[in-house]
């Protein structure tokens, strides 16, 4: 009988601990953080990220806040125009220290997904993709 509790007690402290065991919530799920704002448009060519595009390329300038040190630079977002409901993909290449917080600045190839440039500014909602995800 002794053997049998003192098994039991082992077996529960073993499951306890295995259960009560930190998990590391960040490295399996991205935080899908809609963002709201305006979204215009500029002329790219070498970004803050080290990478040159052309006009034609889907990229965005994320605002100096949300930009920090690069850590998002590469990863795709997905942007909407609130008035239409017209979204696209764009990939972070650039900072855009004039942006408020929730505002993107886009590549002229990305704004025409959603928007008209003469027109020049849109009210947009955007997210962050998965870091490893592209279209």
């Amino acid at each position: 009988m002794y053997s049998f509790a003192l098994f039991f007690i082992t077996l529960c402290m073993s499951l306890v601990a295995t259960f009560a065991a930190p998990i590391d919530v960040n490295s399996t799920l991205e935080k899908r953080i809609t963002h709201w704002g305006r979204g215009t448009w500029f002329n790219v060519g070498l970004g803050a990220c080290g990478e040159y595009n052309v006009n034609s390329d889907p990229i965005v300038a994320i605002s100096s806040d949300i930009y920090g040190s690069g850590g998002n630079c590469g990863q795709w977002v997905h942007v909407t125009n609130t008035a239409t409901g017209q979204s696209a993909y764009g990939m972070t290449r650039d900072e855009c220290p004039s942006c408020a917080a929730g505002s993107l600045d886009m590549s002229p190839g990305l704004f025409e997904q959603i928007g008209d440039l003469n027109t020049g500014v849109l009210s947009i909602s955007w997210n962050f993709m998965n870091k490893d995800w592209s279209p």
